[in-house]
C-alpha cells in the first residue's frame, strides 16, 4: 500500500517547481518587451535585447528553478541530480547568451559600418577587426562554457588534476597536436590589430587575384575573378608575401605594352591616347594618361602607356579600351609601321648548278 505522506513533501516541491518554471516562463517575453520599450531611444541596447530575447526566455525559469532546488531539503530523492541537471543548463543557456550578445554587438557593428559605399576603407577596417575579434570571443565563450560544465562533475576535476600533476610529454604532444588551431587564433588576432588584409581588399595570392570575401577564426575566403573561391589559412598572411591592392586606397596606375616600327610618329599617337581617356570618363580618373618608349631593338620599339583609375576592376577595363583602340588607329592610320620584319631576297645560284644546267641545255640541242 502507498503511503502518500511519505511522498507529500516531493510532490509539494516538484509542484512547487513547475508553477514557478511555468510563471516566470509566461512572465520572461513581458519582461523582454518592456525592457526593449523602455530601451527605444538607445539604439545599442534596443538591438541587444532583441538579438538575446530566446536565450533570456530559456535562463529566467532555469533561475527560478535552481532557487526552488536550491531551498528544498537534502534528503529529497533525487535532488542533487536534479540540482546539477539545472546548473548544467543554466551554464548552457548562459554561453548560448554570451554568444548571443557577441554577435549582437557585431550586427550592430557592421549595420553602422556598411562596406557598400564607394569610400569604405574605414568600414572594412572596422568590419575586419570586428570579424575577426568575435569568432575569438566565441571560440572563448565556448571553452568557458564547456569547462564550467566539465568541473561541475567531481570525476573531472579530478581527471584534471592528475593530468595538471603529470603534464610534461602529454602536455608538449597536445601542444603539438593543437599548433595549426592556436597558430591561426593567434594569427587572427594579429591581423585584427595590424589589419595588413581587411574585408573586400583586392589582394594577389598564390599568382590569382580576387577580393577578400570572408574571414573566419581559421582561414580567409579570397573570391577570385573568374568566381572561384580561393581558400587560405590565417597563417599564411603572417607568414608569406602577397599583394594588397587597396592597403591604403584603391587607386592603381595600370601599364599596357605595344611594339611598333622605327617609322612611327610618335605624337599623334600621344594626341590619340589623350583623346581616348577623355572619352573614358567612367573610367579614367584624370590623373595619369602617359606614352613613353621604354625598349628599342633591332627590329621595333617598346611603347609603354600609364593609366591610372579609382580602383582595380576599372583600371583593367581601361587598359582593355585603350589597346583596343590605339592597335586600330595605327592599322587605319599607320598600317606600315605595324612591327615588321626587314630581308634581303638575292636570287644567286652556285656556279656548280649554273653549269650543270647549261650543259643538259647543250646536250637537247639538235645537231644539224
Amino acid at each position: 500500500m502507498i503511503h502518500w505522506n511519505e511522498y507529500l513533501p516531493e510532490l509539494k516541491l516538484l509542484l512547487s517547481a513547475v508553477i514557478v518554471v511555468l510563471v516566470l516562463r509566461a512572465l520572461a517575453p513581458w519582461l523582454t518587451r518592456l525592457l526593449i520599450r523602455l530601451a527605444a531611444p538607445l539604439t545599442f541596447a534596443r538591438d541587444l535585447l532583441e538579438r538575446i530575447k530566446s536565450p533570456i526566455h530559456l535562463l529566467i525559469p532555469l533561475l527560478g528553478l535552481r532557487a526552488v532546488l536550491g531551498s528544498a531539503s537534502d534528503d529529497f530523492t533525487g535532488i542533487n541530480e536534479a540540482r546539477h541537471f539545472t546548473t548544467l543548463a543554466i551554464i548552457a543557456a548562459l554561453t548560448w547568451l554570451g554568444l548571443r550578445v557577441i554577435d549582437a554587438a557585431q550586427q550592430v557593428v557592421l549595420q553602422r559600418h556598411p562596406i557598400d559605399v564607394s569610400d569604405n576603407l574605414s568600414a572594412r577596417r572596422v568590419q575586419t577587426q570586428t570579424r575577426v575579434l568575435v569568432q575569438t570571443l566565441g571560440f572563448f565563450v565556448i571553452v568557458f562554457g564547456l569547462s564550467a560544465m566539465l568541473m561541475t562533475f567531481p570525476g573531472a576535476r579530478q581527471f584534471g588534476t592528475s593530468l595538471l600533476a603529470s603534464a610534461g610529454l602529454a602536455g608538449l604532444a597536445v601542444g603539438f597536436a593543437a599548433k595549426p588551431v592556436l597558430g591561426n587564433l593567434i594569427a587572427g588576432l594579429q591581423l585584427a590589430i595590424t589589419q595588413p588584409i581587411r574585408l573586400d581588399d583586392v589582394v594577389i595570392v598564390e599568382g590569382e587575384w580576387g577580393r577578400v570575401e570572408e574571414i573566419t577564426g581559421t582561414y580567409i575566403v579570397i573570391r577570385i575573378w573568374d568566381e572561384r573561391r580561393l581558400i587560405v589559412p590565417l597563417q599564411y598572411f603572417i607568414e608569406n608575401p602577397f599583394q594588397n591592392w587597396t592597403r591604403k586606397n584603391s587607386d592603381l596606375i595600370g601599364s599596357l605594352f605595344l611594339w611598333v616600327d622605327y617609322a612611327l610618329p610618335l605624337e599623334p599617337l600621344r594626341k590619340e591616347l589623350d583623346n581616348l581617356c577623355k572619352q573614358a570618363t567612367t573610367l579614367w580618373d584624370g590623373k595619369t594618361c602617359v606614352l613613353q618608349v621604354t625598349d628599342a631593338t633591332d627590329k621595333a620599339i617598346q611603347l609603354r602607356i600609364l593609366v591610372s583609375t579609382s580602383n582595380s576592376a576599372k583600371n583593367w577595363d581601361l587598359r582593355c579600351f585603350v589597346r583596343e583602340k590605339l592597335i586600330n588607329f595605327i592599322s587605319l592610320n599607320y598600317p606600315e609601321c605595324l612591327p615588321q620584319v626587314r630581308a634581303n631576297l638575292h636570287e644567286e645560284k652556285p656556279q656548280a648548278e649554273a653549269a650543270a644546267m647549261r650543259s643538259a641545255e647543250a646536250e637537247h640541242q639538235p645537231s644539224v
